[in-house]
């Protein structure tokens, strides 16, 4: 009799659009997630997208690092198809994020941002430093706000990934986040 084979099961992961309600209206968020039932997930990770750009920056990457934890994309206020905040600044792109994160009930979070989202992100962890536990910074526009951040961060340099390091092969990426994110590096 021969013993069966045994391979690792591929996780799958689904991807949503929803839209979440914040102090300024709301919040168009792309989500992926497991379809493991949820019990055994990771810390979520939210990711935050560059100035004029919105969620779409990460429909290919989402699903990379949504096998082990759920991955939430908004589009910030007044990007993509979020409605605007009276004064665009950071600080009101940051308590929109807070806003979600509270209406998902999520106690805990995991932040990657890139450039404009990267200072949303800082602002954030600055802001509650009890809800951020870990930040991925690409593309810091203000490195001097890095101090102020007592998290454990990975500060990546995306052009060591090519062109378009979320977008076109977002694997190699995504596994260096990965691993940061759940202690090996």
């Amino acid at each position: 009799m021969k013993a069966a084979k045994l391979s690792n099961p591929t996780i799958a992961v689904r991807t949503r659009r929803a839209y979440f309600d914040c102090r300024f209206g709301q919040l168009h968020v792309r989500t992926a997630f497991p379809t493991t039932g949820g019990f055994d997930e990771q810390m979520t990770l939210v990711c935050l997208h560059p100035l004029d750009a919105s969620s779409r920056t990460f429909s290919r990457f989402l699903p990379e690092l949504a096998d082990v934890r759920s991955v939430y994309a908004p589009d910030l206020p007044g990007y993509g198809e979020s409605d605007p905040s009276p004064t665009p600044s950071i600080a009101d792109a940051a308590a929109a994020i807070s806003d979600l994160v509270n209406d998902l009930r999520l106690r805990q979070i995991d932040l990657l941002g890139i450039q404009y989202g990267a200072a949303v992100a800082l602002e954030l962890a600055a802001a509650r430093p009890d809800l951020v536990r870990r930040l991925v910074l690409a593309g810091i526009p203000a490195a001097e706000r890095l101090p102020v951040s007592k998290q454990q961060r990975l500060v990546v340099d995306v052009a060591a990934y090519g062109d378009d390091p979320f977008g076109s092969a977002p694997e190699i990426l995504a596994r260096h986040i990965s691993a940061f994110l759940l202690g090996r590096s």
